[in-house]
């Protein structure tokens, strides 16, 4: 049986605006397995970013826990957060945004085996350096260059490299390939695969690209307005999604078949509700075809199928 490596039990970020509280993540409960990949899905803004760093206390949580191999590490303290960083670490989604411009490839990577001691010598480090970068496919030629002279899929694989350079078993992947193109997407795609298998890391891939998230990942949650709207093994949702938001982001996937080119998408209408101060209820209420008086009261998720949870209280 899988053990679960990091689990967040009603988790919640809120920010302060001019109105009132952003619900940016609102109990948010999701279970990642050692090994596994939980890929999180949603709109633009829908709270999927802000959940990864809060899990990584990068934005610290407003209320709920966040259980990393058994331990809470909203309660960690100064010493126990910086030890946590070495295991949990992130992936950011603009490469070159992440990069330090005044550093080469090689201070880059080896900028956080200094900052945490992993190594006592110098030439430990530089060792180590050199292999990171012969493990994502970087050239050992590269080492003395500037993030600004390369293209975005050889920074991205200087910001999966300083990632690993402290040995993490737990990785945030904040759509990692989103700027970058479709081939180099699956360059970096199979890499991080690879790396999966060879070093035994979990993934959170959080991305809005559902053909993308499809490929890598065991389970896929669907956010919506900083809410977990259905979690299901990847297979079981693309082939049975019951949510109405989750069969509207599958209806619009494009499909590469001319024979297609006529079928009738179905598009999402109505306003999209405030994630500032929202009301109790459905917050897809406002955009769902078969909204009724019932989308008004507080909606859980409930376990339709095994291992396949619904947050949505229309019979489907």
């Amino acid at each position: 049986m899988s053990q679960v490596l990091l689990e967040t039990k009603n988790l919640k970020k809120y920010f302060k605006v001019k109105g009132g509280n952003l619900h940016a993540v609102d109990d948010v409960n999701i279970k990642i397995n050692t090994g596994a990949t939980l890929g999180v899905v949603g709109e633009s803004g829908c709270g999927k970013s802000t959940l990864g760093r809060a899990i990584l206390r990068l934005h610290e949580p407003t209320d709920g826990e966040v259980f990393f191999d058994g331990k809470d590490v909203t309660k960690f303290n100064k010493q126990e957060l910086r030890t946590f960083r070495t295991q949990g670490q992130i992936i950011f989604q603009d490469p070159y945004a992440s990069l330090n411009p005044r550093m080469s490839v090689e201070e880059i990577i080896s900028e956080f085996m200094i900052v945490n001691k992993t190594y006592e010598t110098k030439t430990q480090i530089k060792k180590r350096t050199a292999e990171l970068m012969d493990i994502v496919g970087l050239t050992k030629r590269l080492a003395t260059v500037y993030p600004h002279e390369l293209d975005g899929g050889r920074r991205q694989r200087i910001g999966i490299a300083r990632a690993l350079s402290v040995n993490p078993k737990f990785i945030v992947c904040d759509e990692p390939v989103s700027a970058l193109d479709v081939s180099i997407q699956a360059q970096v795609l199979n890499l991080m695969m690879d790396l999966q298998q060879d070093l035994g890391l979990t993934y959170l891939f959080i991305t809005h690209d559902l053909s993308v998230v499809k490929h890598i990942s065991n389970e896929i949650a669907v956010m919506y307005l900083g809410q977990c709207v259905e979690i299901a093994p990847s297979n079981e949702l693309f082939k049975n999604p019951k949510h109405p938001y989750t069969k509207a982001l599958l209806a619009a996937i494009p499909v590469p078949d001319i024979s297609m080119r006529y079928r009738e998408i179905e598009i999402i209408k109505g306003e999209i509700t405030s994630p500032v101060n929202p009301k109790p209820g459905c917050r897809f209420a406002m955009r769902c075809p078969y909204v009724g008086e019932i989308c008004s009261e507080p909606q859980e998720l409930v376990e339709m199928s095994p291992g396949h949870f619904v947050a949505c209280v229309q019979p489907l």
